[in-house]
């Protein structure tokens, strides 16, 4: 029996799962062979460098540690390799030269030393504990001196790592920074004659030690090599003195800036210098070009991007550094502009890259920021999206999606605008590259739907609530102008193709529909209406038919819109900054009033929409029929609604339907096509104007009669508010003054006393 059972189990893992385990050991196997592939292909370049030339005599004063013995180079990982592994294949070398001409060399370190106070930060080489490897390597990256030794021998490893690792070009800012220096004379020296090189050396040579005062004239000097030679030494010491005005207010004892800032004006000269200079120098050594698709390209294999690569990166450290500590609107703008020409020359360090989108996303989206600071934020932004590559693009995506949701949590009649405007930018970022643009607008719908499901499987009181908030309504209003934007034929005639991201209006129909209907109460009618209105978009821009009428219906033949109202003293409830009413408002007039309202605006805008069509009678007539059954019960004597006014809008509306329908049955008489013919079905006055049909104008008056009412209201809540803080300001005008009498009052008391003091001192003697 056991060796039946064995062979039945035997027969079913060999039916059901067998391919399935070696299909995955093949792929376990072709994995594992190409990674032993990559590693002896990592060792055999580092096995061909003992062969190189060493470094010349007089190159470097340092003398490297020579490898520890029983380590063979064909006996290291990878990770050994990448932890300092090149440090102990050109050690070898260098340690030779070393031997030849040590002496030299220390001599001329010795001199090096003193010849320029600057070169101090770059004279002291950083050395990893071998204690803490991790952390250090982690940190570091490899050394600046073994990487040029790499670039200059084997260029193409070092192309490989500058795309595949270019962490591994992290060096240490003082360390290496000095080298700029070298550069910058190199250039000057092959420029200039030799009389106006030592002029210009000696006057370039000011004694600046650690901790020196920064002074007008000195960032003047600077300023001036910087415009009129783009000199990189002048550059390099500005660039460490805007981390020093950077890091100005940092408590940070262990480390010693290298200049002070004591004066407003030099400080705000600085950084004057930095934001717009530095960018302009870089270019005139570095050129960028761009291409017509807008692709931009800079020469980051040749040895001057690899010494500047050092001064950007801190260049760009301090920048962000100094965004989190400015809340003026001219100081941020011309920081956040400032950005904008170096970002190509960033694109290769990807770590940077997500550390500065994050910190733009977050003057982006702070509702406390003006619309001038979120416009010069999102022109960052935008410009990252256009040259970055694939995975550039999708971080700075995700970035700003969880900007604009963690911006919107509060939503009033304060912060609507910003939010508003927060989206309408956004939505253009996923148009720009609409393949990366669908998965990360796919993902993050599909965390909407998952939301929608958890909140009806899950049977809690409060589940519902992860649904229904500012944050989820305002993500799906978010892809709906996602949506609108990109989907619109007239973007796909520009395109000459279909749009990407039109696959997604299925989806987001869906979990709209039923976030709407998730809670089908009277409390949650405003959230409705929002959702409504952005489904609205999406029709109105794609021609894709949504059933909007039927949730509008809902909420007629609710309880609420039964019953005649209470009369009540409350002001008007503002549906567009919120998604639940009070229960306050329950069975008021005012609140009734209100959703009588918002039900006949949408079920015009919703109709509008189709009034050319050359269905629209047949679509028009169930909403009828349901509309004139409300009006009959609501007329009725003894019970039903009776707001005369909400009455009156409908038998408006209704009238309307009606003449529409009639005006479209008379135009399609005159046909002679059948409704087969598509082509000639969706041409049927297609070119005919909105405003002239009977529901047309209509919906035209309406929006107008609205603007106005919305302009007033604007304007008594500028009023309420300017007269608000009128009278803050007097209430603590008139603190100050009562203090200023109790201090007074105080003094006199003391006076007095002191007299009285007096009085009985003389009345002793």
């Amino acid at each position: 029996m056991g060796a039946s059972k064995k062979g039945l189990k035997t027969k079913r893992f060999e039916k059901n799962h067998l391919k399935g385990v070696l299909d995955k050991r093949k792929e376990g196997a072709k994995v594992k062979q190409r990674q032993q592939i990559k590693n002896k292909k990592l060792v055999r370049k580092a096995t061909d460098a003992e062969f190189y030339k060493g470094a010349k005599e007089g190159e470097d004063g340092e003398v490297k540690k020579p490898a520890p013995k029983g380590k063979k180079i064909n006996e290291m990982s990878v990770d050994d390799f990448f932890q300092g592994g090149f440090d102990d294949i050109i050690g070898e070398k260098d340690e030779k030269a070393a031997k030849l001409g040590k002496r030299k060399r220390e001599g001329a370190a010795k001199k090096g030393e003193g010849s320029d106070s600057d070169e101090s930060i770059g004279a002291q080489p950083v050395v990893s504990d071998s204690e803490d490897e991790g952390e250090a390597d982690d940190d570091m990256g490899m050394s600046k001196k073994t990487m040029d030794d790499l670039a200059e021998k084997d260029p193409e490893f070092y192309k490989f790592l500058v795309e595949n690792d270019p962490e591994a070009l992290d060096f240490d800012d003082d360390a290496d920074l000095a080298e700029v220096d070298d550069l910058s004379a190199s250039d000057d020296e092959s420029e200039q004659p030799k009389k106006k090189r030592k002029k210009d050396k000696a006057a370039e040579a000011e004694p600046v030690g650690s901790g020196s005062e920064l002074t007008k004239e000195l960032v003047a000097s600077w300023k001036k090599a910087m415009v009129e030679k783009k000199s990189l030494k002048a550059a390099r010491r500005v660039v460490l003195a805007f981390r020093c005005a950077a890091l100005l207010n940092e408590e940070d004892e262990g480390s010693k800036q290298r200049y002070t800032i004591n004066s407003p004006d030099v400080y705000n000269d600085i950084l004057i210098l930095a934001l717009k200079e530095i960018p302009v120098v870089m270019n005139h050594h570095l050129p960028v070009k761009e291409s017509a698709s807008g692709k931009v390209h800079v020469q980051t294999e040749s040895k001057k991007f690899r010494t500047l690569s050092l001064l950007l990166k801190t260049y760009t450290s301090s920048i962000m550094h100094l965004l989190s500590t400015l809340s003026d609107d001219r100081t941020l703008k011309l920081t956040l502009s400032s950005i904008t020409p170096i970002l190509p020359y960033l694109l290769s360090f990807k770590k940077l890259v997500k550390s500065l989108a994050k910190s733009v996303v977050n003057f982006w989206a702070q509702p406390a920021s003006s619309e001038t600071t979120k416009i010069t934020a999102f022109l960052v932004l935008r410009r990252l999206v256009v040259i970055g590559d694939k995975g550039i693009r999708e971080t700075v995506l995700k970035a700003v999606y969880q900007g604009l949701i963690q911006g919107c949590r509060v939503t009033n009649a304060n912060t609507i605008q910003g939010i508003n405007l927060m989206k309408n930018s956004a939505a253009e970022l996923w148009g720009i590259d609409q393949a990366v643009g669908y998965t990360t607008a796919f993902t993050f719908i599909r965390q909407l739907a998952i939301h929608l499901r958890n909140s009806i499987v899950h049977n809690k009181n409060d589940a519902f609530r992860i649904v229904y908030n500012w944050q989820y309504t305002h993500s799906l209003d978010f892809w709906s102008c996602v949506l609108a934007e990109h989907c619109s034929p007239l973007k796909e005639a520009e395109s000459g193709k279909e749009s990407q991201l039109k696959l997604l209006i299925y989806p987001l129909v869906q979990v709209t529909m039923g976030a709407m209907r998730l809670i089908p109460t009277a409390l949650y009618f405003p959230l409705r209406f929002h959702l409504i209105r952005s489904l609205l978009r999406v029709s109105r821009a794609t021609g894709t038919f949504i059933p909007l009428a039927s949730p509008l219906i809902e909420v007629l033949t609710s309880a609420e819109m039964k019953k005649p109202p209470k009369a009540a003293s409350i002001k008007p409830f503002d549906f567009a900054t919120a998604y639940k009413a009070p229960k306050s408002y329950l069975r008021t007039r005012v609140y009734q009033d209100g959703v009588g309202d918002q039900v006949v605006e949408l079920l015009g805008e919703y109709f509008i929409l189709w009034a050319t069509s050359i269905a629209f009678p047949e679509l028009a007539l169930p909403v009828n029929i349901q509309l004139k059954r409300w009006l009959k019960q609501a007329r009725h004597k003894t019970h039903g609604n009776k707001n005369a006014k909400l009455v009156g809008q409908l038998v408006l509306l209704v009238q309307k339907l009606e003449a529409n329908g009639k005006f479209i049955e008379e135009r399609r008489a005159k046909v002679d096509f059948a409704p087969k013919d598509r082509a000639q079905v969706e041409a049927f006055l297609r070119d005919f104007d909105l405003a002239k049909t009977p529901l047309g104008a209509y919906v035209v008056g309406q929006r107008k009669a609205r603007a106005e009412r919305a302009k007033l209201l604007e304007e008594s809540r500028r009023d309420e508010d300017r007269k608000r803080r009128e009278d803050e300001k007097a209430e603590l005008e008139d603190a100050e003054e009562d203090v200023s009498e109790v201090e007074d009052d105080d003094e006199d008391m003391e006076d007095e006393l002191v007299d009285d003091e007096d009085d009985e001192d003389d009345d002793e003697e």
